[in-house]
Order: structure tokens, then sequence, then C-alpha cells
């Protein structure tokens, strides 16, 4: 079992709390991430998986990507998936949690594809779940139809099927069917 441990001090100039996994702390995103956000979002295969990465990558996206972060007026918090202390890459993915009006948020992610398949995903949206650091009641999220992995990480944390929708993905200039999911948290087993 996942044990998720949120350090007692938020870092001071984000308000927002460091979040501790087994492989790796979920950390607000910092400077000197960009050149590791702007390599592997800039990979086709990560873009073409999200609503709004747009490939190719634009110089100084990334830099945009991490000073909306630090905003101390942004709605939306993100997080570093930072494995540096296991001996992993300093930013093996990206996941964050956009604020939704009454106690929800959306959730999303995007892992680097050479740790694909390793369960990180997976153990990243769990610690998040785990510490709700918006305080949520629900937290929802859409993956494309055609990427089954995200969707397998969803339900392997007790998300919801709701439906199919649809959604334009920048990076293929195309709207995308997609399945939507939503997690209860107060209903969430232990």
């Amino acid at each position: 079992m996942l044990e998720t441990v949120i350090t007692t001090q938020p870092d001071s100039s984000l308000s927002q709390p460091v979040i501790a996994a087994d492989r790796f702390v979920l950390r607000p995103l910092r400077k000197s991430d960009a050149g590791l956000i702007a390599h592997y979002a800039g990979d086709r295969r990560v873009a073409c998986n999200t609503r709004s990465i747009p490939h190719p990558y634009p110089p100084g996206a990334a830099e945009a990507l991490v000073a909306r972060s630090t905003n101390p007026d942004r709605t939306e918090d993100v997080w570093a998936l930072d494995g540096s202390a296991q001996g992993l890459g300093e930013v093996l993915g990206l996941i964050h949690l956009a604020r939704m009006d009454r106690r929800q948020s959306e959730i999303g992610f995007w892992i680097a594809p050479g740790a694909w398949n390793t369960g990180l995903a997976s153990e990243a949206v769990g610690a998040l779940i785990a510490a709700n650091p918006h305080g949520d009641e629900t937290i929802v999220a859409e993956v494309f139809q055609d990427n089954q992995g995200s969707a397998r990480v969803l339900t392997n944390n007790g998300f919801e099927y709701l439906g199919d929708a649809e959604s334009f993905s920048v990076a293929r200039g195309v709207v995308v069917p997609t399945w939507t999911y939503a997690l209860a948290i107060g209903r969430r087993s232990r």
C-alpha cells in the first residue's frame, strides 16, 4: 500500500505542499526545471496525449509554465515528480490540479517517455489524491480514448467512468474523443 506523507511545511514561497511518495516527491516547480520540461513536453508522444501542450513546443513555453505555476494568484497547482533523492530523474513528469467550483479540481498528468509503464503515474495520482491539497470532495479527469494507459491510471486509483466527450488537442490540431472520470473523495475506499 502506498504511504503518502505531506511535509509539515509547505514550500513557503508557493504555499503548495511537497508530497512524498515511495519513489519520488511531488514538489512545486522551480526555474531550473524549465529545460527538462521543455525537453519532455517537446516530445510529440507527450504533447499528443494532452489537450494543451503544443507541438512543436515553442521556445519560452516551459519558462512561462514555471512562472504561471509559481504565481500567487494561480488557479492550478503544478508539481514535478522529483526522483533525485532515489537516484531517479529530477523531473520524471508533471501532475497538476486545476481548481474548479464546489470543492472540485481537475487532475492532469504526463510522464517522461523513458519512464512510461513503470507505475510512476499511478503512484503520483495516488499520492495527490491521498494528500488532497485542495480539500476537494471530487476530482475529475479526462483522457483521450486512444490513451488507454492513462485511463488505467485513473481507474486503478478509484476513478469512475462518467461518459464520452470530446476535447481539442493543440498538438494534434483536431478534436479528439475522450473518456471522462470522477473520484468522490469522501466515498473512496482506503
